[in-house]
Formats: C-alpha cells, structure tokens, sequence
C-alpha cells in the first residue's frame, strides 16, 4: 500500500473525528458542483506555472486529501505534493469509491471579471474577500471589499469575521492565492468563487454609458471599471471616432454597433503612462484611420495632428487643441464648445500631473498656462471628459464622468498664481504609475505589445493626476 494512500473509509474516519483536513477535489467544476466530499474544495489549475504559485501557498501542517475521478492523477499529485515536505494523500480508487451522501453546489468555482461586474452592478449580495496582505490592499482594491490575509484564513477563527449569509468572492492579484483561499473556506463549511485571473483580469473590464444624445449626435464613454481609465466614441451620420481607447479593442467594436455606428477613425489625446493604449489595434481591427499628436515621437504608422487641424465625423469636427502640460504633445478634442477630451489634463477631481517625463518644473508651468488660458476658457458648461477618474469618485450624472470650466474653477490649486502653481505643484509627491516607464515605450512604439501580458502591465490604479 502507498504511503500516500487513503481509503474512504480512513477519510470518513478524520472527518468524523474532526482532524484539520484540505481535502481538495481535481475534478472538473461540473463534475464537483454535481457532487462532493463535504468540506472538499475545487482545486483546477491550468497550467504548471499556476500549479506551482497554488502549492506554494498551501499550509504544510495540515494533512491534504486529493480526490479526482478514480484516484489516478491524485496519486501522482500526492506523490509531488509528499516530496515537497506536504503531509499529502489522495483518497484510493477516487470519487467511486465514496460511498457517503455527497454534497452538491450551486456556487462555481471561479468567477469571470464580467460576471463579477454583472453581480456588483445587479447590487447582488456579494462579499468581495480579498486575501493579499495589507500593503497590498492599501496600493488598490475593488472598492468594497474586505482584507483578510490567506494565512489568516487558516489560523484564526473565521466563523466569528466572514458571513455565511452571502456569495463570497475571493480575489488575490493573479486568482492563485484567492484558489487557495476557497480551500480554506471549504474546511470551514463556507462555499465560495475565487476571482479568475484576480485584479489583472479585473482591470480588463469594459463598461460605456451615453454621455451626450443630441439630434445627430452621440458621445459614449467608455470606462475601464477596474482602473478608472475612460474613453470615448463620438458619432454622427453613423460614423464615429474613438479617443482613448483601451484593450481589449473589440469591446468598442461592439459598443459601437450597439448604438448603429461605425468606427473610422482613432485618436489618443497623448502618449499614455497608466494603461496600453489600443488605438494601433482598434485602427486595424476596425480598418480605421489612426491620429497622434505630431508633437509626440512615435514608431507607429499614422496621421499627424496638430495644433487648429480640425478632424471631422459625420456632421461633426473635432478641433485640435495644443494642452502640454501632461505631457509635451498633449492635445485635446473640442467639439462645436459643446464638449472637449482632455486625456489627463484635467480631471473631475484634480488635474494631471507633469513628472512623467521627468520635467516636472517646466512642465508645470505649461499646465498652468494650458488650464486658465485654454481650458478654462471654454464656455462655462462646455462639458470636459478626461481619460481617467480617481477612486472614489463619483459620475456627474448617468454614469458619466466630466468636468466644465465652471466646476473646475473650484478645484483646490487652480485658484493660485503660476509663481505658487508651478512650486506647490513640483513639491508634491506622487507614486509613479506601476511599470510606466514601459507602457510609454509600448505606446510608443519602441517595444513590441505581448497581448496576454498587458493584464500585468497595467496592474495597480491610476497615477496620473496630482492628489
């Protein structure tokens, strides 16, 4: 008989005796929400590089129980898992061999962002468990959740902390230590869904709202929930123009045939620090024509725009406005004064920061030029619809996030000199986005984009303005 073997019998025995057990199902999710040992917990990895970051996190004082269909691959993964200092078995001839009543779920074992977004918009009861240890929580979060570290999962006494009256999430950076965390659940009697692809893939989530619906013309902005990045398609005459977008760009595609348009063109307001810019992709995909400021070097094919250029849609023409202060080239898109896009110049809360780019102090004093004597200047109700918004904040009206000159009038340093301007601007301190030095060679054009690792890229909030 393998030292790593259990027979059912055995296995009903440490439950009924109430042994600490992990007791973790390899089957499919179907096949365990059909039925399962009590107190098991789904357990699929998809490949050996998640296999690896889920069994480094599980606890090696308690004994491990693998179950699959008939004991096979459970018996190689005990064998593993016993090699590697575990206190590991795998329950003999399988499923098959469980003669007691089995247990059946309602809950899935992992959830998509999408479906996550679904629930919380749906204001379904949902506890949002976010495992990761709390100086990670502290640098971004799913508004609303709560942090409780893994390791505490399974040493304190979680009855007294988590509600069994709720649908728990768990969410972790990349989904491994929120799979984990469901083990930890199960052992306490608690279901649960693990977050799949954690806060990466939770960035990647696409929502849009009507911002403007006037004769002609329609406005939607697109919001990149999990990052607060927002974008725009502006249509008319059944054409339209996107500013700003991000991945994934088949999103606006569809957004866009929803509202009877069709995308032509696409343009970003500035070379982005935060997030991949899908301007380059959604021009292909959409066999649109690309613009980007001619102030700004770039080594992707496109159509230069500057400063006075008008760029048309339909009915409609955007006029090219020089904003630097963000960055050098930056340009915003003012629509007939009923509205402009303003990339990261100036927010529903705060204005974009110059230290990007490492020339902070001119820098700011452009910014200081380009808000009280371009955008400032617009029309007091001009609508001002920027590329991001801060956590916590919330939409004007509708959903929609924006600004006017008469708003932002009120924002706190808007109302010093350019001498106090610039020198409160350059003192503060701000974190730089995560990985934004390469973001901005990606946008650029100088590195090649890996699709499956912009996730990553663009882990963390957004970073671009001044708080």
């Amino acid at each position: 008989m393998s030292n790593t073997e259990i027979s059912a019998q055995e296995l009903k025995s440490d439950i009924q005796k109430k042994i600490p057990l992990l007791i973790l199902d390899l089957r499919s999710s179907e096949n365990f929400m059909n039925g399962h040992v009590e107190g098991s917990a789904n357990a699929i990895c998809t490949n050996m590089q998640q296999k690896e970051a889920v069994i480094s996190k599980l606890p090696k004082n308690q004994k491990i129980i693998l179950v699959d269909e008939d004991g096979t691959e459970s018996a190689k993964n005990a064998s593993t898992l016993s090699g590697l200092g575990f206190d590991a078995y795998f329950l003999k001839n399988g499923i098959k061999s469980w003669t007691e009543k089995l247990v059946k779920s309602s809950h899935e074992t992992m959830t998509s962002n999408e479906s996550l977004w679904d629930s919380l918009k749906n204001n379904k009861d949902v506890l949002l468990l976010d495992v990761r240890e709390p100086t990670e929580f502290t640098e971004f979060k799913i508004p609303g959740s709560v942090n409780i570290p893994l390791s505490k999962l399974f040493t304190s006494d979680i009855d007294k902390i988590i509600p069994r009256d709720k649908k728990i999430v768990t969410i972790c950076s990349h989904g491994n230590r929120a799979m984990v965390a469901t083990f930890a659940l199960a052992k306490n009697g608690y279901e649960s869904t693990s977050l799949e692809g954690g806060l990466a893939k939770w960035n990647q989530v696409l929502e849009y709202s009507i911002a403007v619906k006037k004769d002609d013309l329609i406005i939607i902005q697109v919001e990149k929930v999990g990052k607060g990045c927002l974008s725009y398609i502006v249509g008319s005459e059944g054409n339209a123009i996107v500013v700003d977008p991000t991945y994934p760009p088949s999103r606006y595609l569809e957004f866009a045939k929803k509202e009877g348009l069709n995308i032509i063109k696409v343009i970003d307001t500035h070379q982005h620090a935060d997030h991949v810019s899908a301007a380059k992709e959604l021009s292909e995909i959409a066999n649109a024509q690309l613009y980007f400021s001619a102030r700004e070097d770039y080594k992707i094919k496109h159509t230069k725009v500057d400063d006075g250029e008008f760029i048309s849609v339909g009915k409609k023409q955007l006029k090219v406005v020089h904003t630097p202060g963000h960055t050098a080239g930056s340009m915003t898109y003012v629509l007939d004064n009923i509205c402009a896009f303003c990339g990261d110049t100036l927010f529903t809360e705060s204005i974009g920061r110059p230290d990007l780019r490492d020339q902070a102090e001119e820098f700011a004093d452009e910014l200081y030029e380009t808000l009280h004597n371009k955008l400032l200047n617009l029309p007091q109700n001009t609508k001002i619809f920027p590329t991001h918004h801060g956590e916590g904040v919330k939409p004007i009206e509708n959903g929609v996030y924006f600004t006017t000159p008469k708003m932002a009038k009120n924002l706190p340093l808007l109302d010093l000199p350019k001498k106090e301007f610039v020198s409160k601007v350059v003192s503060m301190t701000t974190p730089r986005p995560m990985n934004y030095s390469t973001i901005i060679k990606v946008n650029r054009g100088d590195i090649p984009l890996i699709e499956n690792e912009i996730p990553d890229l663009e882990m963390g909030p957004n970073r671009c303005s001044i708080e």
